[in-house]
């Protein structure tokens, strides 16, 4: 089995070795990104699953939240991980379309998360057209 350092250092090199737009940022700048948008993350989501438990919202509009989370953390083992584009292309558009799902459903309820939540937004619709430049780059 090989060591997680050897495992890291193999996916790091397939990274590399992708073909990308002139404009994809270095890699060293999405560690620091998503540690800034998992904070917001954590304490706007949270908030939500809060009024979800007091009884201020229903099931319907944590639903998105709970679904955003899930195809968010699903994205580094399915790009990274497994090496997938395609996956990976997807499921960045599924962590799109909840995210806006999300902010639609919780606007009429609580407007700050919506707010909170624009650097992720904006975030997620530019790795959106990354991930899906690079997959048609290296079809």
């Amino acid at each position: 089995m090989p060591s997680l350092s050897k495992k890291r250092m193999n996916t790091y090199n397939w990274y590399q070795t992708l073909i990308k737009p002139s404009w994809a940022p270095p890699s060293w700048l999405f560690g620091p990104v998503w540690t800034i948008l998992y904070a917001i993350i954590a304490v706007s989501f949270g908030y939500a699953g809060y009024l979800f438990f007091k009884g201020r919202i229903p099931f319907v509009v944590l639903l998105p939240f709970i679904l955003n989370l899930i195809f968010n953390f699903a994205f580094t083992p399915l790009q990274f991980g497994l090496q997938n584009n395609y996956l990976a292309a997807l499921d960045i558009l599924l962590v799109l379309g909840t995210l806006v799902w999300a902010l639609a459903a919780i606007w009429p309820h609580t407007r700050w998360i919506v707010y909170a939540n624009i650097p992720y937004l904006l975030w997620v619709c530019f790795a959106t057209t990354l991930q899906l430049t690079i997959t048609y780059l290296n079809k």
